[in-house]
């Protein structure tokens, strides 16, 4: 996975839960937004999924103890406050970076869309047309799980 070093994204970042219980604070660049539509994304959500990533190493995270993991499979998981029930991180168990949901980002978070992966798999109540790549599953840059 490639972390975009655009204007604007190399800067520290700030994020939380709905009701502020899980904060993270992100150093260094942030990869551009990844539009996942899989099943797992659409269904915890309600929709399809928004994320960037961070490295490991540059990401700190507050209020661990509010912080829940559903391994949604033996490959990754999927972390959320266990109090408001905020969908926060998505995080593969071999990668030493954690995708982070573009909208718990505060303002201005200086991210741009990058592409669109799993449109196969995608709702069929919308379309995606914002002219960002479309990927039938994922991209060779983004290791999911099952890979």
């Amino acid at each position: 996975m490639e972390l975009s070093k655009e204007a604007g994204m190399e800067n520290n970042h700030n994020g939380s839960c709905l009701c502020g219980a899980v904060r993270f604070r992100t150093r260094g660049p942030l990869r551009g937004v990844i539009y996942c539509h899989c099943s797992q994304c659409r269904r915890q959500t309600g929709h399809f999924v928004a994320a960037t990533a961070s490295k490991d190493a540059d990401i700190e995270i507050e209020g661990v103890d509010a912080l829940a993991w559903y391994g949604a499979s033996d490959d990754a998981k999927r972390g959320f406050c266990r109090i408001c029930g905020s969908l926060l991180f998505w995080k593969h168990n071999e990668l030493d970076t954690i995708s982070i949901m573009a909208g718990s980002f505060e303002k201005p978070s200086g991210l741009s869309g990058e592409s669109h992966i799993f449109v196969g798999d995608k709702g069929d109540y919308y379309s995606i047309e914002d002219g960002l790549p479309q990927f039938e599953l994922s991209t060779p840059s983004i290791k999911v799980a099952g890979d």
